[in-house]
């Protein structure tokens, strides 16, 4: 007894320790300090011009994703946005306005299904013209994955993007912000997919080779501007791009502004992090749901931003200081704020301004004035807080009672620690169509080594009443040995893999075939990507589960058990609740049977091995399992009886 606990006690230190190192790697790989120092060269920066009490070296951005303008959903998401454009816009001013994708919902009124309706594109145009928008800022929108479902080719009629948006042109492109002080390249990287399949198999972008030898050709021509900004749909972490990768070819920009992950359904509502090279990474809440935007400054080269709520007043964000945690040593000449003479604030509100005061480290310092226009300023001097960390507090409030403040932490010093939450770095950071092969990759080798280690293992042999790790062993054994069970289960994992999953129109009016490892579609591979989450979902929740439940039942068919017997014999309620939870994940096959019904038409539901002829087979082998001759089962019963009567 003292061994096998000194064995246990050795296991749970090695887990520990494995878990302690895991956690350590992580932490080191995904939570990147403010301010640290970054692989590429750092540029030189001249300490002046430093920000001062005048309004110049200074302009400012807006962002807004994910709009989702939809036919059957939410008319409230377009009235506001309309109502975006004509109030919201025109009282920030801003020089540009980036619309970083999804443009249009295009998803059925049944929420399967996938189409581009001109209607919804429509929608978006007239709100672009009656605010005249265009005339107020300069509107760059781009394409996201939803602007793509269905749309077969970037010529077809129903490309409505090249029809209805602003920009009308496919691919990625250089936009260059000219002002008195410098030049600013905006880059987008348009990693859509083309032809665009229905979803949900649009998930992921893609930048072949050709698009990433055209994103690098960008991205080298804004080596002479004060600054390059990338902008796109897709986070990276959700781009599967060739070598030498979308995440080094951006290491010499700023800022990576995108959407697209809905900031999870909000149960991320910060989802910002910085690469190892320095370039930040911000995805922005969306406007279907969550009506964020963003306003962007660049305040004499100093990047500053606030992601804000649409109808909240007044709009504070403080350009200088900056956010210590958003800084880059590699691309910012911070070592103006040491030779600034102001703190510099940006407000704004649909009423004039009543006051804004100013708060570092808890001490109030007094209240900015106006410049001109939105900027306040307020004399200080930075050189007071040149050691360690500080925090500033802006309260900004307007003649008709609404106020808000925003506060932050900066410091000057270079090698100060502010980190990036974990799980948010993780998200942004990590290549998830690497991580879900591989573990797609290892459940299905979890279960094929199974059933050929039990296949080819001698009969277990019983010295004791069996406890749970036996029964699961025999049953296992059971299942192995007998050729229906066990070649219907090898079969199932290696065409989970290796074979088509379905034929169906993946494009209306082109049939393609849906592997695990991608899609063929209109003349197209489509490397897999949501496709191998797919297949982790069909084996942890029904695959697997399947094999458990089947061994289950032979298990009892062993004890002697029949149909019948079993269910007033067997103690209800371990028998009750696994036939229902097998109930409930044998609807879930049939209902995406139907979503594949519903999304790619009858014949993908049809031409389902994986769906639909995987169902039909469960009933098969569950009616196998109870209808068997007690005669095949007898080798193992025998063995079985013995076990329960010695």
């Amino acid at each position: 007894m003292w061994k096998r606990r000194m064995k246990m006690l050795r296991l749970l230190a090695g887990l520990l320790a494995v878990a302690m190192v895991t956690v350590t790697v992580l932490m080191d790989r995904y939570s990147f300090r403010g301010g640290q120092q970054p692989r590429v060269p750092v540029r030189s920066f001249a300490p002046e011009p430093a920000p001062g009490d005048e309004a110049n070296n200074l302009f400012w951005v807006i962002q807004v994703s994910d709009l989702h303008i939809s036919k059957f959903l939410s008319p409230s998401r377009t009235s506001d946005f309309e109502k975006f454009c004509k109030e919201t816009i025109p009282i920030i001013q801003p020089a540009l306005t980036l619309v970083t994708g999804d443009l249009t919902d295009a998803k059925t009124k049944d929420g399967f299904g996938s189409d581009q309706f001109e209607v919804e594109w429509q929608t978006y145009q007239t709100i672009l013209k009656r605010s005249k928008i265009m005339e107020k800022t300069k509107w760059i929108d781009i394409k996201g994955n939803h602007d793509t479902f269905n749309v077969p080719s970037l010529e077809s009629v129903r490309n409505y993007y090249r029809k209805y948006s602003a920009w009308q042109k496919d691919g990625s492109f250089h936009y260059v912000h000219k002002t008195s002080f410098g030049k600013y390249s905006f880059i987008c990287v348009d990693a859509s997919l083309n032809p665009g399949p229905r979803r949900p198999f649009n998930f992921f972008g893609m930048l072949n080779a050709n698009k990433m030898e055209e994103l690098s050709a960008l991205i080298s021509e804004s080596h002479e501007s004060n600054h390059t900004i990338l902008f796109g749909h897709y986070p990276t972490s959700s781009i599967i791009s060739v070598s030498p990768g979308v995440r080094e070819a951006m290491r010499f920009a700023l800022v990576y502004l995108c959407g697209h992950f809905h900031t999870l359904g909000g149960l991320m509502p910060v989802l910002h992090t910085r690469h190892p090279d320095g370039t930040l990474e911000l995805e922005l809440g969306d406007w279907k749901t969550s009506r964020k935007y963003r306003i962007l400054a660049f305040d004499h080269d100093l990047f500053s931003f606030a992601d804000l709520k649409f109808e909240e007043w007044p709009v504070v964000l403080i350009t200088n200081p900056k956010s210590y945690l958003y800084s880059s040593y590699a691309h910012e000449p911070l070592q103006r704020i040491l030779h600034s003479t102001h703190i510099r604030i940006l407000a704004f509100s649909p009423s004039p301004i009543k006051f804004v005061k100013i708060m570092i480290d808890d001490i109030y310092l007094g209240d900015a004035i106006q410049v001109s226009g939105p900027l306040y300023v307020l004399k200080w001097s930075p050189q007071k807080y040149s050691h360690g960390f500080h925090q500033i507090a802006v309260t900004v409030a307007d003649i008709s009672g609404r106020s808000a403040t925003q506060f932050h932490t900066f410091a000057m010093e270079e090698n100060l620690s502010l980190k990036f939450g974990l799980l948010a770095s993780w998200l942004l950071l990590t290549d998830h169509y690497i991580w879900v092969r591989t573990l797609f990759v290892l459940t299905i080798i979890f279960q094929v080594a199974l059933l050929i280690f039990f296949r080819f293992r001698a009969k277990p042999k019983f010295k004791k009443p069996p406890g749970v790790a036996v029964r699961t062993s025999f049953s296992l054994h059971v299942l192995s040995k007998i050729d229906l069970f066990f070649y219907s289960f090898l079969v199932l994992n290696l065409y989970t893999v290796l074979g088509p999953w379905f034929i169906g129109e993946l494009i209306e009016g082109h049939v393609g075939i849906c592997f695990s490892f991608g899609l063929i579609v209109n003349g197209q591979f489509f490397e897999g990507s949501s496709t191998f989450l797919v297949g982790i979902l069909q084996v942890l929740f029904f695959n697997l589960p399947l094999m458990a439940y089947t061994c289950w039942c032979l298990l009892l068919r062993c004890q002697g058990q029949c149909f019948r017997s079993h269910l007033y014999l067997i103690k209800p309620y371990w028998t009750v609740p696994i036939h229902l939870i097998m109930l409930l994940l044998f609807f879930w096959q049939v209902f995406s049977c139907y979503f594949l019904l519903k999304t790619y038409g009858i014949l993908s539901f049809f031409l389902s091995p994986m769906r639909t002829w995987v169902a039909a087979l469960t009933l098969f082998l569950v009616y196998r399992i109870w209808a068997m001759e007690s005669i095949l089962l007898r080798t193992f019963t025998v063995n079985m009886k013995n076990y329960q009567t010695s």
